[in-house]
């Protein structure tokens, strides 16, 4: 039996309780630092199963998110969400992904990075903007890779196959070499493959399009005998949303003297997904009716640079990096055709060039291209002085060029967008954000218990939007074409980005502002600590593509936090928590407007107040106990209106004088996130013979959420149930092997994470009931039970 010292070191050494972050740009113990922050290092991770983002956000309790697949997801901390759509065309995230040093956020789904030879996640909850920037309003997710080591040469592989219930098998291949090239450089070389079998069934189906016209008093009905209909039986397959992952990394590290190193890296994935990660209303359970082909191939590489040094006993570090990712997308949108066509009848203007109805049989072919180049200089004053700095400037541009086809094989050419084979519909855009900054933290210990530190962050982001997006001008006589940009003598312009017939939309906005952060920490003992927290973030503001709508500007967030970090025993127990209250200022809420046309206001304010604590335990030598919890209680304080105004009044009329309407009343809970999210992971460690074995079980709860900000929309989608989810596991370790077995929601919970339609909730929706389908909703769903075996070797 070990004595309580010797467990205290043993905990430190092997359950990583001392985990090194560097959340404040600078490498400190995880319960030295003043704010909120969750740390899932090597071990834990390995111990946790996590190999994709789905995987590490169920164990950080503050963090939510809503995802449509693989590279989909969209992440909020704190339950600072108003349900956005996520629109490429829509708000920033509020919430920043690093890869190691350089920030690899962009918008319409985070990188969905394979998790393997990670050093830790870190999740900092609350605002992280003077040290971070914009797109940290509410939190930062860190992604640190473990780096390149000078002292041996040394690696592992690792295999795991796995069975998901009601679908296919998966496996996994992976492996890492660390090699030393001289006593002042090494390089680490990283690699790995990834299966996960698909569990969603594409069922044969038969739609029926109406074709409903207008009569001669103007209104809709269904002519007989025009009615066109076809099934799904070229698509229909079991399991089909599978998805296969592959990628690299290769970092080198290069020590100049005992000052300086230089450490340049390139990272690249490739992840292909076919099929669609939802269940369908009106069907089985893991069941969908898909029309068209859905697939999804995205792949992404960032080469990044990473220098530190010393000036005297400064430090000094530049990071930059360059990313680039391709996205390219089919899309099942039958449901739009169909829902448009019965209650509006559009499907009778859809003739080939002899006049003859085509089928209205609607899809998506998109080609998503991002860019982004980042660079941050700062310096650093020595750590162990009792007045520290640390401080620098950031440039950041990010383009994302948009190309999204709405396809309807056989149109008329005069309803064909110009340039394309079969588009009634076509988006082209070029979308630039860029980001300026210098920033500053000041602390200065006022006694050997006592610090006060002060931050500021002085930001311009100047963001474009231009390019085309609609119909054809045989097609429209208002929008797409026919709003293009002309010269004086009534000729089209020549279109500014490649691909689109012409230009209607060219816009900017930009602004310049400063936020801050303050902070007192106050050391109660060696291992004791609490501190007091009044920090912003700020996403900033951008374009709406529809001309008649002005640009939105910056959303803020003031964060107001008391927290403690507190260890006992010598280590065998840790409690850290802290309570918040935040104000979110001038809301950016994104939705479907009129014509399905993504709208963005800043609809109003909120405030939040919540808590969030997570404790360690050592019971004995072998027994460890981990949990953690966040409940949040997030609401509007403003009403907001169909037509925003900066009263809030939703009497006043609209800008045209149209009729206002109340949406959403003050005191509207915000959607997106639960009240209350928890996990508790509980492991045994103990001897048999010569082998080391182990025993462990987890669960996940995530509380109620609700849809949508919108009072009416949210009735139509309904709320997500709460659910859990639970996790065990056993393995034996001899000499350099391991072998583990896993079961993933052991009892198959169907968690439901996210709920949507294909087009505006009043239409896709059909909340009077007036089609034949019903309003057809889809549901993300957590992944199956999952049975998995996995091999590994160190060497």
């Amino acid at each position: 039996m070990l004595t309580a010292p010797a467990l205290a070191q043993e905990a430190q050494e092997n359950l990583g309780d001392v985990i090194i972050v560097t959340a404040q740009k600078r490498e400190e113990n995880l319960q030295d630092v003043p704010i909120a922050v969750v740390a899932l290092g090597t071990q834990k991770l390995q111990q946790l199963q996590v190999q994709d983002f789905d995987d590490y956000a169920r164990f950080l309790p503050s963090l939510s998110y809503q995802s449509f697949g693989p590279g989909t997801s969209t992440i909020y901390f704190r339950g600072v969400a108003s349900g956005e759509n996520a629109n490429h065309s829509a708000s920033l995230p509020s919430v920043g992904v690093y890869l190691d040093e350089q920030p690899v956020t962009t918008i319409q789904g985070n990188l969905d990075i394979h998790v393997y030879d990670i050093a830790r996640v870190e999740a900092l909850a609350g605002p992280q903007g003077t040290l971070y920037g914009a797109s940290s309003q509410a939190g930062t997710v860190k992604i640190v890779t473990n780096r390149p080591d000078t002292s041996g040469f040394y690696g592992a592989v690792d295999a795991e196959v796995n069975t998901v219930a009601h679908g296919d098998p998966g496996y996994v291949l992976e492996g890492f070499i660390n090699a030393p090239l001289s006593g002042n450089a090494a390089i680490r070389v990283v690699g790995w493959y990834d299966k996960d079998g698909g569990y969603i069934d594409n069922v044969p189906g038969t739609i029926t399009f109406p074709i409903n016209q207008y009569d001669e008093e103007g209104d809709i009905v269904d002519l007989p005998g025009d009615d066109i209909s076809f099934s799904n039986a070229a698509f229909v397959e079991d399991n089909y949303n599978e998805v296969e992952t592959y990628g690299a990394r290769v970092a080198l590290q290069i020590d100049l003297d005992e000052n300086w190193t230089v450490l340049p890296s390139i990272m690249g994935q490739k992840q292909k997904s076919r099929g669609s990660f939802w269940q369908e209303s009106g069907l089985g359970d893991l069941q969908v009716q898909q029309y068209n082909p859905e697939r999804m191939n995205d792949r992404w590489f960032q080469a990044a640079l990473t220098i530190e040094g010393k000036i005297g006993n400064w430090d000094l570090t530049y990071a930059g990096a360059y990313m680039k990712r391709k996205v390219n997308t089919e899309s099942d949108y039958v449901d739009y055709a169909y829902f448009y066509d019965a209650l509006a009848g559009y499907a009778q203007y859809f003739t080939d060039n002899d006049g003859n109805q085509v089928n209205p049989n609607q899809y998506i072919q998109g080609i998503d291209r991002f860019t982004k180049q980042s660079h941050e200089l700062r310096i650093a004053s020595p750590s162990n002085l009792p007045l520290r700095f640390i401080g620098g400037v950031f440039y950041q541009r990010q383009s994302h060029n948009i190309e999204q086809n709405y396809i309807i094989d056989n149109i008329a050419d005069a309803i064909t967008v110009p340039g394309t084979d079969s588009d009634i519909w076509l988006t082209k855009q070029l979308r630039i954000d860029r980001d300026y900054a210098a920033f500053g933290e000041l602390s200065y210990d006022v006694t050997e218990k006592l610090t006060l530190t002060g931050g500021i962050r002085v930001y311009k982001y100047k963001n474009s939007l231009e390019g085309f997006f609609g119909y054809s001008d045989g097609f429209s006589s208002r929008t797409g074409v026919a709003a293009c940009f002309r010269d004086e003598d009534d000729n089209l312009l020549p279109p500014t980005v490649k691909g689109s017939p012409c230009t209607n939309l060219d816009k900017t906005t930009s602004d310049t502002d400063f936020i801050h952060k303050l902070n007192a920490t106050y050391k109660l003992t060696d291992d004791a600590l609490v501190y007091a927290t009044w920090s912003r973030g700020f996403r900033p503001g951008g374009i709406n593509r529809r001309g008649t709508l002005p640009p939105y500007g910056a959303d803020t967030l003031d964060n107001y936090e008391l927290g403690w970090k507190t260890t006992w025993a010598g280590g065998l127990f840790r409690w850290n928590g802290a309570v918040y209250y935040e104000t979110w200022k001038d809301i950016q809420l994104s939705f479907l407007g009129a014509n399905g046309l993504t709208e963005i206001r800043n609809a109003g304010d909120a405030r939040i107040w919540g808590i969030e604590s997570d404790i360690f335990i050592r019971a004995s030598d072998g027994l460890t106990f981990n949990a953690g919890f966040s409940y949040n209680d997030a609401q509007s304080t403003k009403d907001f209106c169909k037509f925003a105004n900066t009263s809030f009044d939703c009497t006043i009329p609209g800008p045209d004088g149209d009729d206002n309407e109340l949406l959403a009343p003050s005191g509207t809970r915000l959607p997106v996130s639960a009240k209350f999210k928890g996990n508790a992971f509980a492991r045994y460690e103990f001897p048999v013979g010569s082998l080391n074995a182990h025993l462990q079980g987890g669960l996940v709860y995530e509380g109620k959420r609700t849809s949508d900000l919108r009072l009416l929309e949210r009735a139509i989608v309904g709320s997500l149930p709460s659910y859990t989810t639970v996790d065990v596991s056993a393995g034996v370790a001899f000499e350099r092997w391991s072998i583990e077995l896993y079961a993933r929601n052991l009892f198959d919970s169907r968690g439901q994470v996210t709920r949507t339609v294909q087009c505006g909730e009043t239409i896709c929706g059909d909340p009077d009931g007036v089609t034949a389908m019903g309003g057809k909703f889809y549901t993300v769903v957590t992944t199956p039970r999952t049975i998995g075996l996995k091999v590994g070797t160190k060497f």
